[in-house]
């Protein structure tokens, strides 16, 4: 079985280099050049005793076939001009006056590197320390530097100016950080610096709004904080001039407060602050200059960005614990999660009003079955049930050394250098803790994850092990020898395959019997068939929804949906965050060799799965008894749904988008008061839509009517388009985008029943820098999908958004297809920081059996993005540490 999700395949070779195996033809040459010897070596210098008539030795003829389609560069994406790639287009963007104009909202690729540090290209000697951007940023605009290579082998800072006067506005310097951020404190145009001091690495660069969300820098300019003033707290190891009674960390450093063996504080001598050129204090670079020429800053700011300095090179030191600023606080209000922000997906199914009634409850389980999950991943950490389980039986696809065992940890699920951690996502939407100052909320905050592990290597699990999974989940015999002490209430199935099997029909009949509520994921194939488990009767079939509630491109659809849920879409950026509109939840990241906790963006039906699990675990949090018949009877009765698409139940919503406030309502009252619903529930035109649509329909068994509908902005207009004499049925909402000027806009769309009002947030950007989408310089690869080996190449610089390509000479068999840039020119498309795709998409690779030609095999490619956990602003990490694992990396 494979799972429903979108993630992409790393670490993928490209063909030809100089080090690699010789490209495919010239291995056949060789092949068919050695058989030919052999042959003639056999047959003619020897005899073979043959007295009859020779054999015919003609080689049968092959027919050989044409691919071709077309790659879209998702929306909001650009390049850096300069990467290192030596066959993509160069542009240098080293200086102010050659500063890269970008478009916003943007996700942009990009690297940067010291001289002699890296993979060999066209930067490598040279070095390219800094790449410089100009764009046009909105008033508290985000823009998010996160750094690809691992910790330790790069340091890569973030610096904001005023384009005008040059004048330096921000900075986020961190030292070693894997994410700098920072915000426009004004609408205007700004000059972006991302600058390397030490080591080379790919990068993205994220501008957009992302309504209270943090900066995650701790040193960064525009914090309040005492200039010449800092914190440190030596090292238990290596205490700083042991036997000191106030020890002094640095020459010009004086003595504030505080004691041995506990932070103290320090002040920064007036001789060592102030210089005319500011220059880093860190180990990268020791006498050039960070900032742009020409650059400039009051006394003040001087002053602030010398003590930041003055701290990232404390924080180099193995005998300095911690080291910050001395920061000056305020009363706030609790801060929420980090990245809540960017979860559009919670708001479009009403769960804020169900948090209102409940948050979930630690006794109701939901059993993901799927890779298992990373169990200290900050956002699961102490979510995970003790009765977890991993059921995959063979040891090779296990990949953690044994058979099935009570570890559900995921230890990798990949070969080719990078996992795809599809549990942990899946879990993190279920339950991830919430409301803690850390990553991503989940949709029942206080549930717990039964994790069962049966995908293993290759992203496949074996039918008998997924089965014991869900025998497991219910409470019935299995292999283990086994049960839990409490079955879970609800079981999630993020996987499928197309057959249909009696055996797996009759055990998931068995668990729902035991009370057991099934959801599973409908299945990415973008076509009108039956994916399976999801299309076994008793499970909850959820196909996907993009941003505005729309059916997802990939989604599956047929008679056996029953509700749909968000699931994303790479193509578009609707909200104007700077990120493809995907599914945001916990992640890890394993590329390097080492997992990391991240936060990652994926799409699919498997991501829609989760949003209605953790809906039925609110549900049976406020109703206990709820069984799986229960649920159903709430689905086909349109209580617990916004009713999309046709009325009724119909073969892309099913009975509608989940909305989890009415469910939690209907749960706890028994049915669902009559109200008037609007669906989707906010709107987001993005940079270029100027007309959607919007469905008013009654919910509940009363009588109800729309008496007003009225929009609070001149330049957005709402009119009926088909609706009954209740005012009931679509309405087209349309924006006059030429009226308006560049900035952002929002407005409300209120609509009054004799019921109840609802309001519909509506948003749109008008932005003059009109850039078409570019995601770089493509590589397409076929690979056989057999031996996973690259079998053919193309290269394609693309234009206006659009990669034409084209194979030729294809022998039959079966084969993937995948596209990507290669911004460090490793040899090696589809690293964080570059772009990735594949047909039909990343998160299921379509496989071609091809028997003929094939045209119009058409996708979307775009960034990988890997938002990592929250960092310790006071982490040393000694640069005797560092292994430079990049000089090493050797060419595959």
């Amino acid at each position: 079985m494979t799972y429903f999700f979108n993630i992409f395949p790393a670490n993928i070779p490209k063909s030809g280099c100089p080090e690699a195996k010789p490209p495919y033809p010239l291995r056949r040459l060789l092949f068919f050049l050695l058989m030919t010897g052999l042959i003639i070596f056999f047959g003619f210098g020897c005899d073979s005793g043959s007295d009859g008539d020779e054999a015919d030795t003609t080689p049968p003829t092959v027919t050989k076939y044409t691919l071709s389609g077309t790659i879209t560069a998702a929306s909001n994406t650009a390049i850096d001009s300069d990467v290192n790639d030596p066959k993509a287009a160069y542009t240098p963007n080293d200086s102010a006056e050659q500063a890269q104009t970008v478009p916003t909202p943007v996700t942009l690729g990009g690297y940067v590197n010291q001289p002699q540090t890296g993979q060999e290209g066209r930067s490598f000697d040279r070095g390219d320390i800094n790449d410089v951007f100009r764009a046009e940023l909105l008033a508290g605009e985000r823009i998010v530097l996160n750094i690809a290579a691992p910790i330790l082998d790069a340091d890569l800072d973030l610096y904001l100016y005023d384009a005008a006067s040059l004048e330096l506005i921000d900075s986020a310097i961190d030292r070693f950080a894997r994410t700098e951020s920072l915000s426009a404190p004004d609408a205007g145009t700004y000059l972006i610096q991302v600058i390397t001091e030490l080591g080379a690495s790919n990068y993205t660069l994220t501008i957009g709004q992302a309504q209270n969300s943090q900066n995650r820098s701790s040193l960064r300019l525009s914090q309040n904080f005492v200039p010449g003033e800092v914190i440190v707290k030596s090292s238990k190891s290596q205490p700083i001039a042991a036997g000191t009674a106030n020890a002094i960390p640095a020459p010009g450093m004086r003595h504030l407060a505080g004691g041995p063996g506990r932070a103290q504080l320090f002040a920064i001598s007036a001789d060592n602050i102030g210089d005319q050129t500011i220059q880093s204090q860190s180990a990268g670079l020791n006498s050039q200059s960070l900032l742009l020429p020409g650059a400039s800053m009051n006394a003040r700011t001087r002053e602030k960005l010398e003590t930041l300095y003055k701290i990232k090179t404390l924080r180099s030191r193995s005998d300095i614990a911690a080291a910050c600023p001395n920061y000056i606080h305020q009363a706030l209000q609790s801060p929420n999660d980090e990245y809540y922000p960017l979860q559009w997906h919670y708001p479009l199914i009403n769960l804020p009003d169900a948090w209102e009634i409940t948050r979930g409850r630690q006794n109701v389980k939901v059993a993901v079955i799927d890779t298992g999950v990373i169990v200290d991943h900050p956002d699961l950490a102490g979510k995970i049930t003790a009765d977890s389980y991993d059921f995959i039986s063979d040891p090779d696809r296990a990949m953690d050394g044994d058979g099935i065992d009570s570890d559900p940890n995921d230890t990798g699920d990949d070969t080719q250098g990078s996992s795809s951690f599809h549990g942990t996502h899946v879990a993190g939407t279920v339950a991830a803790a919430t409301d803690n100052d850390t990553g991503v909320a989940g949709v029942a905050w206080n549930c717990r994850i039964m994790a069962i592990r049966t995908l293993g290597k290759g992203d496949s699990g074996t039918t008998y092990d997924i089965l014991q999974g869900v025998r497991y989940a219910a409470g019935l015999e299995n292999d283990s020898g086994t049960t839990p002490d409490e079955p879970a209430d609800i079981i999630n199935l993020s996987l499928g395959g197309r057959s249909f099997s009696q055996t797996e029909q009759d055990v998931l009949a068995q668990a729902r019997a035991a009370g057991v509520i099934i959801v599973a994921a409908a299945g990415n194939s973008a076509e009108n068939a039956p994916s399976y488990p999801a299309a076994y009767d008793g499970v909850i079939s959820v196909s996907a929804v993009d941003i505005n509630a729309n059916p997802a491109p990939y989604s599956n659809f047929g008679p056996s949906i029953d509700v749909a849920a968000p699931g994303g879409d790479f193509s578009g950026d609707l909200n104007g965050d700077g990120y493809v509109d995907g599914v945001l939840s916990t992640g890890g990241d394993d590329s390097d060799g080492k997992i990391q906790n991240v936060y990652t963006f994926f799409q699919g039906t498997s991501m829609a799965a989760p949003h209605m699990a953790g809906v039925a675990a609110l549900m049976k949090s406020v109703r206990p008894d709820l069984t799986p018949d229960d649920l159903d009877a709430f689905l086909q009765s349109g209580a617990i749904v916004r009713d999309l698409g046709p009325a009724g139940r119909d073969d892309r919503y099913g009975y509608g988008l989940i909305d989890a406030s009415l469910a939690v309502r209907a749960a706890r009252d028994d049915s669902a008061p009559t109200v008037l619903n609007i669906s989707p529930g906010s709107i987001s035109l993005g940079s270029s839509l100027s007309s959607t649509t919007l469905a008013a329909a009654r919910m509940g068994p009363g009588d109800l009517s729309i008496t007003q509908v009225t929009a609070d902005a001149q330049w957005l207009t709402v009119s009926a388009a088909e609706t009954d004499e209740n005012g009931l049925g679509t309405y087209t909402v349309t924006a006059d985008r030429e009226r308006l000027s560049d900035g952002a806009y929002n407005a409300v769309i209120t609509f009054a029943s004799s019921e109840n009002t609802v309001e519909v947030p509506v948003s749109l950007r008008i932005s003059s820098t009109t850039l078409a989408p570019d995601a770089g310089f493509h590589y397409v690869l076929l690979v056989d999908s057999q031996s996973d080996e690259t079998v053919d190449q193309v290269s394609v610089a693309g234009a206006d958004s659009r990669y034409k390509y084209q194979f030729t000479g294809v022998e039959p068999g079966k084969y993937r297809i995948y596209a990507g840039t290669d911004s460090d020119n490793d040899f090696n498309i589809g690293d964080a920081g570059e772009a990735i795709g594949a047909y039909l998409s990343t998160d299921q690779p379509t496989i071609l059996d091809l028997d003929s030609d094939r045209s119009g095999l058409d996708f979307v490619t775009e960034f990988n993005v890997k938002i990592p956990e929250a960092e310790n602003s006071g982490l040393v990490v000694p640069l005797s540490r560092s292994n430079n694992r990049a000089l090493k990396k050797v060419k595959q």
